[in-house]
């Protein structure tokens, strides 16, 4: 008998290395690596007479192996440069440790393991599925996929029963091997398939969840970036919304814009502190509380004294807090009246060549949710006959000026527009320019949320 080799820092069985043939790709999306680099097999059997011939060589790439007698070395042994593990199903189960992987409810298995068992039900397996429900190799191999979600694996058997072969794959090994029938250039083979496979049932996943994530986007989108009910009104209206890089889809910002029928036109722009679902349903309460009350009459300090009981009544705990900006704009178009609740000043442009400015902050409120008596000044501002009105959350302007710069705060941000305006810029072309050149001068994706609302009399 060969004595055994020490590959890895591990003592390995008595393998025969023999050159392996065939194939050229291989997954390097599943853990292990990048190209031209070794490959590394996780052997789990207890068998130390085995006469496993594993291949020298896959494509080209040495093959390293690691053998585990149990799966407690099994997961000492398991790191992210292991490519494929190999499983024997006849690995001896001890009593504690097949109470535990059996105590469970059964959806605690892996995402391979819930879909193949579901197949099975489909394709008339279910038979042979309940029937091995109990075996322990099949909890054994529900262990180790629960325990390297991502790796590929291969089930060992020893060739006398095909159905509970065919069962380890249902449960979500990429393929089975039979003992008394591997060999050296079988095995490599089937460590090619097992891998390659496994890569592309990751990426099939990813494409899931992107096209998952997209369309929960879009029904995101139908609440926090709603129609504005302009029919009548000479305003155009434009509006953009970015989620930060942060999180996923999820963000606190919101807006609206709606004409009441005596003709004034009301603009809304906030942002809830805090990211995700949370946040973004707050953000959806308070935009749709706001549409109705104004439509019954409400403004200014009425209006959002009822917001901040809104919002009392549906954040998460007390420390949630919104700002907001809102605005009246008179039936004639040439004077509005704001109210800030620790929002930032919108930026106005009066006329033809005027020089962007904000609008009056000195008589601002505070943030819906930090005072209880609270109040918010009404100021009445003269717009003009031709003007632009741009609101925005304090994403746009909490971008960076380079790497590791200083903020942009509002000054960058008046320089940007004032540029954009003398280069010819107006409405959605402005406020798309002002988007990219923030995002170009931070050096890509701005932490936080941005939404932007334009309103042009011109």
């Amino acid at each position: 008998m060969p004595a055994p080799v020490q590959r890895d820092d591990t003592t390995v069985g008595p393998l025969t290395a023999v050159p392996a043939q065939g194939g050229r790709a291989l997954a390097d999306a599943v853990p292990g690596g990048g190209n031209g680099g070794p490959l590394t097999l996780l052997v789990i059997e207890n068998d130390p007479a085995s006469d496993l011939s594993v291949p020298a060589l896959v494509d080209g790439r040495p093959i390293r192996t690691r053998t585990a007698r149990n799966l407690t070395e099994a997961e000492r042994l398991l790191t992210d440069d292991v490519h494929c593990i190999l499983l024997d199903l006849d690995l001896p189960v001890g009593e504690t440790t097949a109470v535990n992987l059996r105590s469970g409810p059964e959806t605690a298995g892996s995402e391979e393991d819930a879909d193949s068992r579901g197949e099975a039900g489909s394709e008339g397996g279910a038979g042979s599925a309940q029937a091995y429900e109990a075996d322990g190799a099949l909890d054994t191999l529900r262990h180790v996929l629960r325990l390297a979600p991502r790796h590929a694996v291969l089930a060992l058997t020893d060739g006398a029963d095909p159905e509970r072969a065919a069962a380890a794959v249902r449960v979500g090994a990429q393929d089975y091997l039979s003992r008394d029938e591997v060999d050296g250039r079988l095995l490599g083979r089937a460590v090619r398939y097992a891998v390659e496979r496994k890569r592309a049932d990751l990426q099939q996943r990813q494409l899931t969840e992107s096209r998952l994530r997209a369309e929960e986007n879009a029904r995101l989108e139908r609440g926090l970036l709603p129609t504005p009910l302009l029919e009548g009104s000479e305003l155009r209206f434009a509006s953009r919304y970015r989620p930060g890089r942060s999180r996923a889809l999820l963000g606190g910002d919101f807006y609206d814009t709606v004409r009441t029928a005596d003709g004034t036109v009301h603009a809304m722009i906030g942002d809830v502190c805090g990211h995700g679902p949370d946040e973004a349903a707050l953000g959806v309460e308070l935009r749709i509380a706001w549409r109705a009350l104004t439509f019954a009459g409400l403004c200014g300090d009425q209006l959002l004294g009822t917001l901040q009981k809104v919002l009392e009544h549906e954040r998460s705990n007390d420390e949630v807090f919104a700002t907001l900006c809102t605005i009246d704009i008179a039936p004639d178009g040439r004077r509005a009246g704001v109210c800030l609740a620790g929002h930032p000043s919108p930026l106005i442009v009066a006329g033809d060549r005027a020089t962007p400015r904000l609008l009056p902050y000195d008589e601002s409120g505070p943030a819906l949710g930090l005072l209880a008596q609270a109040r918010w000044p009404r100021r009445q501002v003269e717009l003009g006959g031709r003007w632009s009105l741009m609101m925005y959350t304090d994403g746009l302007i909490e971008g960076r000026v380079g790497a590791g710069g200083p903020r942009l705060e509002q000054e960058g941000m008046i320089d940007i527009v004032a540029r954009r305006l003398a280069a010819g810029e107006r409405g959605e072309a402005l406020v798309d320019g002002t988007l990219a050149e923030v995002h170009e001068l931070n050096g890509g994706e701005l932490t936080d949320d941005v939404a932007v609302l334009m309103l042009d009399r011109l």
